[in-house]
């Protein structure tokens, strides 16, 4: 893995979306969160999946949709302050 790029399920464990990255893992092992990366969309199906900066990822947590764009990759799971700063909300259409 590239300095440039970051496992989908630490990602996710980092910007806080689950309280630990076993959960990450299997939501992700599970397809359950969409990617769109240069317009192409795809659904990731292994939590060891890249994601990048500029990256969407669409998903379904606690009955709600979730829709994001990667701004940042972090080095740790900090505070939510820090976490928020890993992205961005998109408007759903």
């Amino acid at each position: 893995m590239s300095e440039d790029s970051c496992r989908v399920d630490v990602w996710l464990w980092r910007a806080r979306f689950f309280k630990t990255r076993t959960l990450a893992a299997k939501f992700a092992d599970d397809g359950r969160v969409r990617l769109t990366r240069s317009g192409q969309e795809s659904r990731i199906d292994k939590c060891s999946r890249a994601i990048r900066v500029g990256d969407q990822l669409v998903f379904a947590v606690g009955g709600r949709l979730i829709a994001v764009a990667v701004e940042a990759l972090g080095e740790r799971r900090g505070p939510p302050a820090e976490a928020r700063e890993l992205y961005s909300p998109l408007q759903i259409s």
